[in-house]
């Protein structure tokens, strides 16, 4: 057991056109200033060519080594927008097509082509970077449906799985040959959103070996879902880690559903990392008793709080969060040793 890595910090929500948030070294740079020591990087096309990073060696180890310089590492790629166009329900076609190039918008078949070249590619970029896993949505074809008024007809939901599968295996097939695991964000609005459509999903896949989690407690307060039965029961395919906040108030007039509102009006809100509910002393405990080994990435995201402040703020907190494993039992001082016919005599048995 090594221990978990971190902290890291995903930069999907800084990116920006001034400096420092404009490019990979400069956002690189005001990470490390503010203690992190690796960034989870979005394959958006102002912080890694992704194309040349899945055929280059020479440019993946140029990117790495720039960022060295600065002390931080790589976490993990993230396809994120390109993972949720692999399934996109028809309500939902004109909401993402700003996901796709302007060259697809409208065009929902060459859309999903683009989206599964993409997320292909970061697999083939992962492995040359040196990362074991990779952060992604699954998309969602069941979505409209997820309540069960009007009654679903037969068969919809197994039929929508059915289809899911049948467009990610091939993805998932990509990323085992690289040896780099595909960790979906479990998330409102994918079809893969608790555990018990998790579960259906990797039944799918036949329990694709690729097939991961990345575990965000804050999605499961928002859903009121016990996180820390989620990482006993799924602990042996979490290779992602995002560490955000949440909190859940529920009134009589507002819950779960969020009647609408805008965000800072839900019940269910993100917060800064302490500001919220959730118990990370709990997580990060039962992270470490499984063995996590991968990355504690912040991911900020706030109704209240200014961003400067969330990221000044995240590094201290997960560092203060993460465990060091022990490297012996905690009373191996009184530890007697072995002694077999010692043991046998104990139980009334006899020594031979």
């Amino acid at each position: 057991m090594t221990g978990m890595k971190g902290p890291g910090i995903f930069l999907a929500q800084f990116m920006g056109n001034e400096a420092p948030f404009d490019t990979l070294e400069n956002m690189a740079e005001w990470a490390a200033g503010l203690g992190y020591v690796g960034v989870q990087i979005p394959c958006d096309s102002r912080l890694i060519d992704l194309k040349t990073a899945s055929e280059s060696q020479d440019y993946c180890d140029e990117l790495t080594g720039k960022l060295a310089t600065l002390g931080i590492e790589v976490t993990e790629l993230s396809t994120h927008l390109q993972g949720q166009l692999v399934a996109v329900h028809p309500a939902y076609d004109t909401l993402f097509d700003g996901f796709a190039p302007k060259e697809v918008h409208g065009k929902p078949a060459e859309r999903q082509v683009w989206a599964v070249e993409q997320v292909k590619m970061a697999a083939k970029a992962s492995a040359k970077l040196g990362l074991k896993a990779h952060a992604t949505f699954s998309g969602a074809l069941a979505w409209p449906y997820f309540y069960p008024w009007p009654q679903r007809p037969a068969g919809l939901v197994e039929e929508a799985f059915a289809e899911l599968a049948r467009r990610w295996t091939p993805i998932l097939d990509v990323f085992e040959d690289h040896g780099v695991h595909c960790a979906f964000e479990v998330h409102a609005g994918e079809d893969l959103h608790d555990g018990a459509t998790w579960e259906r999903f990797l039944e799918a896949v036949k329990g694709h070996n690729a097939a991961r989690l990345l575990f965000d407690p804050s999605h499961y307060v928002l859903q009121q879902l016990d996180y820390l039965d989620f990482i006993d029961r799924y602990h042996d395919r979490i290779s992602c880690f995002h560490v955000k906040d949440a909190e859940f108030n529920p009134t009589g007039r507002s819950g779960v559903y969020g009647g609408y509102q805008n965000w800072v009006d839900r019940a269910g809100r993100f917060r800064s990392l302490g500001d919220g509910q959730v118990d990370f002393s709990g997580v990060f405990s039962r992270m470490a008793q499984y063995g996590y080994d991968g990355w504690a990435v912040l991911e900020w995201e706030c109704a209240l709080k200014n961003s400067a402040d969330g990221a000044a703020e995240g590094a201290p907190f997960i560092e203060a969060h993460m465990i060091r494993l022990t490297d012996h039992p905690f009373d191996d001082f009184a530890a007697s040793g072995v002694d077999r016919a010692a043991i046998r005599t104990l139980m009334g048995l006899s020594p031979e």
